[in-house]
């Protein structure tokens, strides 16, 4: 199994850790928020102001991008990445949650799921070979096999019956990739299970003995209370090994990042920071606040005193609003950015929380304050 982990400290009264993971595009500093960019950009912000705000590592998304603008089209480009002119690390992860959570016609056999696209209804087929072979198209940097994602309301017995599924496509998706030694990405394995601990369990168990050099736990935060997204994680990670990247999909509120680093998480993504910031929300570390709201009409205040980003050195949040209130486009822009910067500047302050020993008062502390709206 190739290492692209390195350890480089790991907090004296958590799990919480910093570290390395080498990636062909460049080295990225853990724990790390990736970016969602679906169709191959970050809503509302050019690439270059992602770069500029330090990230190095996005997300894509291989359903989407399967369907448009087509393989055939990125494969004429060369890679993803020259594509949408990003020159760091790119995630795509397998299309299998946008199959099951857009396609309402969908059929899962033990070769793969048949789906109906959403965009015009034509029929396609994703296979754990053929998702490899997409990600090897777009020169993914991290790939993910293709696995069966379930809705939280299944019984015991359906939920088993996914994973073993899911188990079986792990394998195939492993054996495929390595039909490619040229290919430089690392496949990442998913864990599944549902919310039964015993398959939790063995689901950890399985994923981390197959070759893989990273590990994902996907089928949380998917509408579960808090508390059994807490339990259900702490439960997951202490069957998996500390010597490849941990991966939570989906996650991206200061909370639920905050609840995954304790527990050894290194990465994670979410669209929560840009979709809310188009809609006018935005965080601050009092928690987040609406800027379409009466109270910013006269307000010269910037969003956050000291943030780096162009909407609070620029720009008051009396005029972000009148930008929201108007529909114009630069407001999700600036309202974008921001939260980009802050999730940035939230996780660098994390990592150096956590290099000395700390991690668990600055949670504390960050808690005791965000939420306490102004």
């Amino acid at each position: 199994m190739e290492n692209i982990f390195i350890l480089t400290h790991k907090d004296s009264l958590s799990k919480a850790r910093t570290g390395i993971i080498k990636l062909p595009h460049g080295d990225v500093q853990t724990p790390a928020f990736m970016p969602v960019g679906t169709n191959g950009t970050v809503k509302a912000l050019h690439h270059s102001t992602v770069d500029k705000i330090g990230y190095n590592l996005i997300l894509g998304n291989t359903y989407h991008l399967y369907l448009r603008p087509g393989l055939e089209v990125i494969k004429e480009f060369g890679s993803l990445h020259e594509f949408s002119n990003w020159n760091h690390n790119i995630l795509t992860d397998s299309g299998g949650f946008q199959v099951f959570s857009l396609s309402a016609f969908r059929k899962i056999k033990e070769d793969g799921v048949t789906f109906r696209s959403h965009i015009d209804g034509s029929y396609h087929k994703l296979t754990p070979e053929n998702v490899v072979d997409a990600q090897i198209v777009f020169n993914s940097d991290i790939s993910m096999c293709l696995d069966v994602c379930t809705p939280p309301t299944i019984s015991e017995k359906e939920a088993r019956e996914a994973l073993e599924l899911t188990h079986k496509w792990a394998e195939r998706s492993i054996l495929h990739r390595n039909k490619f030694p040229e290919y430089s990405g690392k496949l990442f394995g998913i864990i599944q299970g549902n919310f039964f601990k015993v398959l939790r369990k063995e689901s950890a168990l399985k994923i981390s003995e197959l070759d893989f050099p990273g590990i994902a736990i996907g089928g949380l935060s998917v509408g579960e209370p808090f508390s059994v997204y807490s339990d259900m994680l702490a439960h997951t990670v202490q069957y998996v090994p500390e010597n490849r990247p941990l991966y939570v999909m989906g996650i991206g509120t200061p909370e639920y990042i905050l609840e995954a680093v304790e527990n050894g998480i290194d990465i994670f993504d979410c669209v929560f920071a840009t979709r809310t910031a188009r809609n006018g929300a935005v965080f601050t570390p009092n928690g987040m606040i609406n800027l379409k709201k009466i109270i910013n009409e006269f307000s010269r205040d910037p969003i956050v005193e000291g943030c780096q980003c162009t909407a609070c050195t620029q720009y008051s949040k009396g005029y972000l609003r009148h930008l929201f209130k108007t529909k114009e486009i630069l407001g999700p822009m600036l309202a974008s950015e921001h939260n980009l910067t802050f999730l940035y500047n939230f996780l660098e302050d994390i990592r150096q929380s956590i290099q000395e020993n700390r991690f668990v008062s600055f949670k504390n502390e960050f808690l005791e304050l965000y939420g306490k709206k102004k």
